[in-house]
């Protein structure tokens, strides 16, 4: 355990060290004997043995993981744009230059050249045609890297479909190949604004809910791809998640300075996206969410409620243990606190599986 998350957990436990003082003032040590008198009201927990982590609590926003630049296919007067919030699915149009669609198509690779009959082969056809297919013009079509009547067929059904010029053919800036389905996050340009090759027109994600933060250069020495998370969403509920992606680092410039004497060092950091489990029920787009990383993980260990931790001097610890009629202190050795689930690990002379340890009660 780290020295911050020892203090962190020291103040945690101050009050149970607290209530430790009123329930008894007996030297470290074995002991048995009639119950210990006590000030308060106290109740019984199990030993239990099982795997326990140590959790980081970091704050994060929910959104939506990616984050895509769409961009300009070809030059012209911007006649249209879906609003913010809009998810532009495989098919849909993108934005219109001149009136002219530009279809969103999946793929990880850009157009850079007009599609049509006497092409060289590539894998940019094979991107087109899975798309032609997935959209339920592919019949008669094989999937591969040349240009077939099949594929100048396949066409030529989605351009009637869409309602557009009947050619065969696609030019460059009739289409444009993303990762998956875009949700448009913003707006470069407004309506009647020219549209230059390549330049930015809109911005967009994924419409895969996630949650984002910036991790400083400390966190990331304990937060990595697939590290396992527990996240606080706004209605109460908890999810479990992982760490999906983190990006390069930044640093951020420093102000202050001049006659003030104030001087912010800059700040580096990078962009983590953690992925949630199952449905995301609560989400609120930019809501702050509480988030627990895991930083350590021990399997098989024996474990207690923190509040059955007594603190007796030096940062060490003993819990009372009740057999019968009888209690005993027993000197414990702590290493993993989860503060999320309320839970230390102990090591201790005698101690096993299934014994019961005096804890205050939920009352008290």
């Amino acid at each position: 355990m780290s020295r911050a998350t020892k203090v962190v957990t020291g103040v945690a436990l101050a009050g149970v060290a607290g209530v430790a003082g009123m329930v008894t003032a007996q030297p470290l040590g074995h002991h048995e004997g009639p119950p210990v008198p006590t000030s308060v009201s106290t109740s019984t927990a199990d030993v239990t043995r099982k795997t326990i982590s140590e959790r980081q609590f970091v704050t994060g926003t929910l959104g939506y993981s990616g984050s895509y630049v769409v961009a300009g296919s070809g030059p012209g007067t911007l006649t249209s744009l879906p609003p913010v919030g809009t998810v532009v699915n495989r098919g849909d149009a993108l934005y219109e230059v001149d009136g002219q669609r530009v279809t969103l198509m999946y793929g990880a690779r850009s157009v850079w050249r007009a599609f049509g009959s006497g092409m060289s082969d590539g894998v940019d056809i094979q991107q087109l045609e899975t798309n032609l297919r997935d959209m339920g013009y592919g019949q008669g079509l094989t999937v591969d890297q040349k240009f077939t009547s099949a594929t100048y067929t396949a066409i030529r059904r989605w351009q009637s479909a869409i309602h557009v010029t009947v050619t065969g053919t696609i030019q460059p800036g009739q289409i444009t190949f993303m990762p998956g389905a875009v949700r448009i996050s913003g707006h470069e340009l407004q309506l009647g604004a020219q549209v230059q090759p390549g330049g930015p027109v809109e911005y967009g994600t994924s419409n895969e809910p996630a949650v984002n933060l910036n991790a400083s250069t400390q966190q990331l020495g304990w937060i990595k791809v697939d590290t396992p998370v527990v996240v606080t969403l706004p209605d109460g509920k908890t999810r479990n998640g992982k760490v999906t992606a983190i990006g390069a680092t930044t640093t951020s410039a420093g102000s202050g300075g001049g006659g003030g004497g104030g001087n912010s060092q800059p700040q580096t950091t990078a962009a983590v996206t953690v992925r949630l489990e199952g449905q995301a029920t609560g989400f609120v787009d930019q809501a702050s969410v509480q988030i627990w990383v895991v930083r350590a993980t021990h399997p098989n260990v024996l474990t207690v409620p923190i509040a059955a931790l007594n603190s007796v001097s030096d940062g060490k610890y003993e819990v009372i243990v009740i057999d019968g009629a009888t209690t005993r202190r027993v000197p414990v050795q702590v290493g993993l606190f989860d503060d999320l689930a309320g839970t230390a690990e102990i090591s201790g002379e005698g101690l096993t599986e299934g014994q019961k340890v005096q804890v205050p009660r939920d009352d008290a």
